[in-house]
Parts: structure tokens; C-alpha cells; sequence
């Protein structure tokens, strides 16, 4: 870019791979010009066949707003609400490739109405077009997409000022715009912002420099896309993380677990952990449909077999044991509310968290974000499209990622109960918990130790050569584990280690006392660790 503009802007992009994919959407207020760009896009591309050019020609005639010229947007634009309304509703994805790499685009829409939609696009995206009409500049809807763009960690932008042949591509309006925009969103964490002065109707700046903006010394869209390289969109270089998706149990020999690996890098041999429970094994194979392999990657949908029969179900997750994996029940997010019905505490909905269901409850609404300012405000609800900060309280254990920018294990959406409608879009943010929630993460960090050392004792039991050859030190154990899951409640619950050890020792001595004088009396105990016992 010119002179006036941030250093990032003349920085080349690094070159990109031959192989590589990148996904994109556009976003922005209404009339923007989305649509259009995006069809201009693959009609300079050479991406539009032969009987959809044809259409276009039909279609334009039609419902077109261009005169005797092509309407570009038609190409994504395929309802007939769409078309007669003038304005993009559904999200529309398009597969293109230029020489260098291959795309999937996400048209999504500008009006207020439909930000749930745009906020699906966004949802699967590693860079973001955000579209301004250089009459009009920025509006609210271009800060609610910026501030959504940047919740869900989309953290490289291209900033397109379109329309500019209607202000006779004007340098001095062009730079106000980005200035103005740059201080906007200067504290939403973008890595990068590369702004491109456009017409996505007449073409220029598509594909090739325009004669008409002699004084921008910046890439193209399609250079610009060609070259980027969203750091993120690598996820082989994070800890291997998977969840499970199906228990593939076709016989009794085999018994494999099922999924899409989220991030990291795999191979037979390798440790993994299975959450929430914290039992450990290790892989033995990896199988797909064309045969076993010797290294997966994150992206792969792959069915893994473990060394040890461990109980593994749907929504678990199989990880390595460096992920940076917590169970909890208790959960700190920012939400974008999509629903008529507003939010409120006390609420409860079901949240479906990578492949992992349950129940959960509204404890508490913090804040909500004004959206012209992005300050924080006080509020006691969330209207449809407002943006706040929740506690969640869960029925059961989720295993969440602590590092931001984990699109799988770190987002979730909450489902109403009665009209099961997607309710909420949600990133978690345990930095972000209010201090008088902290105990909550200390008691699920404990109570998920505890269980894990049961477990491991629990195991010791029950492994060909140990001890359970002997009913006594069968027994002995057995009371043993007990103790220690109780003495671990107790310290979780007290946040005290010397009441968890008071609890244990004080088990260890009087459930013995208690068995003898039941036995006394011609009863005989519950076998606690029975499932059958009749309690």
C-alpha cells in the first residue's frame, strides 16, 4: 500500500503451497456488494461453466439491477427470495481455484436479521473479507461482523472498499475509510489487515491492478488470496486431539473409535488420554477404509484401536497427554445470541460442545457488548444478536480446550430445549471467569484427579498377576479406592488437603467398625462397588 497506510500492508504475504486450501467468506452491511464480488470473482477465475453463464445472462434480464450488464450476484444468490428482494438470506459456499490454490467461499449475509447465518460462514473460515461501500463507510453492521469475526478467531482480514468507481475512486475517501476502520477494531487481535480499494462490478482490483488506482501499490484480491497464509489454519502443528464420533464395534474382535482428528499428529504407539475420565492407553492401530496407516493428521477421519479395553463412548475425546484438555462443569463464554427469545439466567438449554451433549444452565450473564463501541455494559438479558459474557453450569463433565483459537474442543452452540432451535453460538473463555467462579475451576480440576487415581487403583485390581488372585488384598484395595475417592470429594469440596486425608483416615477406621456390627446382627454390607447391590 501507499505511504499513509500501516507497514503490514507492503509486507509480501509468505508463498503459499500448490496443495493448500484456504477458506474464506465475505461479510459486511447490506447492499456492500458481497454477492457481487463474489461472482466476479469466479467469473474473472474462469470458474463459471458454459450453462451457468447462460443462465446468468437469462437471470440478469430478469431479476438483475445492472441494466443490459451481467449481475454477478445471481451466481450466489439462488433463492427466489433472494432474487426478489435483491439481498443475500442463506449462506451460499462456491469451490473455485485460481493457479496457485484452491478456495471455498462463503457468501454470507449483511442484513441484522440473518447474523446467525453470517456467524455459520464465519464459523469454518481462516480469513475474512469484510466488505464497506465507499459512500457510506463504516456502519454498525460492519462492527457486529468485525466483533463476531474476531470471537471466532478469524484473525487475518482483507478490508475491501467496493463501489469506488461511484467516488471516482477517490484516494483521500479510501484512505478515511481505512484509518477509520483500522482504530475501530484495534483491540479485536487481528493479525492482519489488508485493505484493497475495489468495484466488484466493473472488476477492478479482482484479479489484475486497475489503471484507475494508480496510487494503490498493493495486491489484488485473487494475488492477495493466492499468497496469504493464515497461521492457524495448520492445526498438525497443535497436540493431537480427536473426538469420538461412533464406538465401530462390527464383531468381537475388534473394537475401534471413530472421528475426525482435530489437531495434532498421530501414530501407532503413540499415549493418549480419554476425557473427562483421564484413563490413559495406547494406540495400536489406525484404520480407514483403504487400509492402516502409519501417521494421521489433523483433518483425517480415521477409527483408532487401543492397547487396553477402556470405556470410551460418543462426545469423549481421545488426546495426547501434553493437550491442554480440562474437564469441567463449569464453563466461562462469550455468546452471540441468535433467537427471539431472550436470554436470562436460570435458563437452561442443551449444549453440544465437538461431539459431546448435555444439559446446561445459565448461572449468571456478566455483561453484554455494546456494539458500537465494544465497551462492556451491564445487562440482565440478550436480545437476538447481542453479544455478552455467560457462566455455564453443565450436568456432566466436558472436556474444553484452554487455549483460544481451538474451533473444536473450544466453541459450542446451546440448543433450546422445547423448539430445538440453535439458540446461541459460543466461545469459550475461562480467562474471562469472574474471581468468585475461580474455586469452581480448582473443585473440577480435583474431583477429575480423583477419579483418574481411582481408576488407575481400580485397574490395578483387576490386571492378569496382580493381587486379586487374593480376596483379602482384594478387599483391602477395594476399601482402599473407596477411601481415596472420598478423602479427594472431601478435599475438592473443602479446598483443604488436610480435610480430604481427615476423611480418608476417618473411612479407613470406622466403615471396618460399621461392617462388624452389621455382621453382628445377622446382615450382611452392600457391596458398594456392586452395581447390582439393591441400595
Amino acid at each position: 500500500m501507499h505511504g499513509a497506510l500501516p507497514a503490514v500492508q507492503s509486507e509480501p504475504a509468505p508463498a503459499a503451497r500448490a496443495d493448500t486450501l484456504l477458506r474464506f467468506f465475505t461479510c459486511g452491511s447490506v447492499d456492500d456488494g458481497k454477492s457481487t464480488l463474489i461472482g466476479r470473482l469466479l467469473y474473472d477465475t474462469n470458474s463459471v461453466f458454459d450453462d451457468q453463464l447462460e443462465a446468468l445472462e437469462r437471470d440478469s434480464k430478469k431479476f438483475g439491477t445492472q441494466g443490459d450488464s451481467l449481475d454477478f450476484a445471481l451466481l450466489l444468490d439462488g433463492l427466489t427470495a433472494e432474487r426478489e428482494q435483491g439481498i443475500t438470506i442463506d449462506v451460499a459456499y462456491r469451490y473455485f481455484s485460481s493457479k496457485k490454490r484452491a478456495f471455498i467461499v462463503a457468501d454470507t449475509p449483511g442484513h441484522e436479521q440473518y447474523t446467525r447465518n453470517m456467524a455459520t460462514g464465519a464459523s469454518t473460515a481462516e480469513l475474512a473479507i469484510i466488505l464497506i461501500d465507499a459512500r457510506k463507510g463504516i456502519l454498525p453492521q460492519t462492527r457486529r461482523h468485525s466483533y463476531i469475526v474476531s470471537m471466532l478467531g478469524v484473525r487475518h482480514i482483507v478490508l475491501a472498499v467496493n463501489k469506488m468507481d461511484l467516488v471516482d475512486f477517490s484516494r483521500a475517501t479510501f484512505d478515511k475509510i481505512v484509518a477509520d476502520y483500522r482504530a475501530a477494531v484495534a483491540g479485536l487481535g487481528f493479525e492482519s489487515i489488508v485493505c484493497i480499494p475495489l468495484s466488484a462490478r466493473d472488476g477492478d482490483n479482482i484479479t489484475t491492478p486497475s489503471p484507475r488506482t494508480p496510487w494503490h501499490d498493493g495486491p489484488t484480491l485473487l494475488g492477495h488470496l493466492d499468497a496469504v497464509d493464515p497461521s492457524f489454519a495448520d492445526r498438525a502443528g497443535a497436540a493431537f486431539a480427536m473426538p469420538v464420533q461412533w464406538v465401530n464395534r462390527p464383531n468381537l474382535d475388534f473394537r475401534g473409535y471413530a472421528g475426525t482428528i482435530a489437531s495434532g499428529v498421530l501414530k501407532p504407539g503413540d499415549e493418549v488420554m480419554v476425557l473427562p475420565g483421564a484413563r490413559r492407553s495406547t494406540v495400536t492401530r489406525i484404520v480407514t477404509a483403504d487400509g492402516d496407516l502409519d501417521e494421521a493428521r489433523a483433518g483425517q477421519a480415521v477409527t483408532l484401536t487401543l492397547a487396553d479395553e477402556v470405556d470410551v463412548s460418543r462426545g469423549d475425546v481421545l488426546a495426547a497427554t501434553s493437550h491442554r484438555l480440562t474437564p469441567r462443569r463449569s464453563l466461562t463464554a462469550r455468546v452471540l445470541w441468535m433467537i427471539d427469545e431472550p436470554m436470562t439466567a436460570g435458563r437452561e438449554y442443551i449444549i453440544q460442545q465437538g461431539t459431546a451433549t448435555a444439559n446446561a444452565r445459565v448461572t449468571a450473564l456478566h455483561h453484554a457488548v455494546d456494539i458500537e463501541s465494544f465497551v462492556q455494559k451491564p445487562a440482565t438479558a440478550l436480545a437476538m444478536n447481542q453479544i455478552g459474557l455467560v457462566s455455564l453450569a453443565c450436568d456432566k463433565p466436558l472436556a474444553v480446550a484452554r487455549d483460544k483459537g481451538d474451533r473444536e474442543l473450544g466453541s459450542f452452540i446451546l440448543v433450546d430445549r422445547l423448539s430445538n432451535q440453535t439458540a446461541a453460538l459460543g466461545v469459550i473463555d475461562l480467562d474471562a471467569a469472574p474471581a468468585s467462579e475461580a474455586p469452581n475451576v480448582e473443585t473440577d480440576a480435583k474431583v477429575a484427579h480423583v477419579a483418574t487415581s481411582t481408576h488407575r487403583l481400580l485397574d490395578l485390581v483387576g490386571e492378569e498377576g496382580s493381587p486379586r488372585r487374593s480376596e483379602f488384598v482384594r478387599e483391602g484395595l477395594l476399601e482402599l479406592a473407596v477411601a481415596v475417592a472420598l478423602g479427594g470429594v472431601g478435599w475438592a469440596a473443602s479446598g483443604s488437603i488436610l480435610a480430604g486425608m481427615a476423611v480418608l483416615i476417618v473411612d479407613l477406621a470406622l466403615r471396618p467398625l460399621i461392617w462388624s456390627v452389621i455382621r453382628s446382627r445377622g446382615a450382611e454390607p452392600v457391596d458398594l462397588m456392586d452395581p447390582g447391590a439393591g441400595i
